[in-house]
């Protein structure tokens, strides 16, 4: 099917016929089981799952670039009924066609833009969301502008106190793309966030020893200033030991790196 930026196809799951995956431009971008709006089969989505599952029970307000075929942000609305969430995505067919093919919430619950990610993140409001996901690709990475120090200031800036960054980040050993980010993160998110634990990147083992090519999620929680600690500031603790627990359950085992450990990761 022709879409604006090349072309998209659905493939359903010969095991599971209520399954399927939206391939763009030959790539897998999005899998969706269309009676459980609750399904996560991509690896990455999974470990942002488990680190939402933190926050504060209750409705979220959710920004996702590259919004695609919708996989997560269904899962938000599952999880968390009555979430706003606006997705964002640079092919207006594409979201077009996401709508007529999939069960996705309907405006206000979840609006779809087609617009360049950064773009739109620059013309938010400041403290417009409680959390931004990142899953933007152009071929195998993030596009530049998307990865870069202007990126990571803007996410900051469209998140409320307490508010989380999931940034997905396809990388290859040595893994030098998920630390120059680590480092953007660090500079905007604040010098004490890397100490103060909010920040952390989160994969399976063998992708953060540097074995092979894979997803990195990258994690910034916005500082709460100390006379809104304890209100309604979303807030996810990455020390905590049930995320640890959550991760390691998954279907392939996860860890997060905070704090020290986070240290010399990004120092390579």
């Amino acid at each position: 099917m022709p879409i604006d930026t090349g072309t998209a196809r659905v493939e359903r799951d010969p095991d599971h016929p209520d399954r399927v995956t939206l391939h763009v431009n030959g790539v897998p971008s999005s899998a969706l089981d269309l009676d459980d709006p609750g399904f996560l089969a991509f690896e990455y989505m999974q470990q942002m799952a488990a680190v939402l599952a933190g926050l504060p029970a209750g409705p979220l307000r959710v920004l996702h670039l590259g919004a695609a075929g919708c996989a997560l942000a269904r899962h938000v609305e599952h999880e968390r009924p009555d979430s706003r969430q606006l997705g964002v995505d640079v092919d207006a067919r594409l979201l077009e066609l996401v709508r007529s093919w999939f069960a996705l919430p309907r405006a206000p619950r979840l609006r779809l833009r087609a617009d360049d990610a950064g773009h739109a993140l620059a013309s938010l409001a400041p403290g417009s969301f409680d959390v931004v996901v990142r899953d933007v690709f152009a071929g195998d990475r993030t596009p530049d502008h998307l990865a870069d120090a202007g990126f990571a200031a803007a996410a900051h800036r469209a998140l409320r106190p307490g508010g989380v960054l999931l940034a997905n980040c396809a990388d290859r050993p040595p893994l030098l793309l998920a630390r120059r980010e680590v480092g953007h993160l660090a500079e905007a998110f604040g010098d004490d966030a890397l100490a103060e634990g909010r920040l952390g990147v989160v994969a399976e083992h063998a992708i953060l020893k540097g074995r092979r090519y894979g997803n990195v999620v990258l994690v910034a929680v916005r500082a709460t200033p100390a006379e809104d600690a304890g209100r309604d500031a979303p807030g996810v603790d990455l020390d905590d030991a049930a995320l640890a627990r959550r991760l390691r359950s998954l279907p392939v085992p996860a860890r997060l790196l905070a704090g020290a450990e986070l240290a010399r990761f990004a120092g390579g």
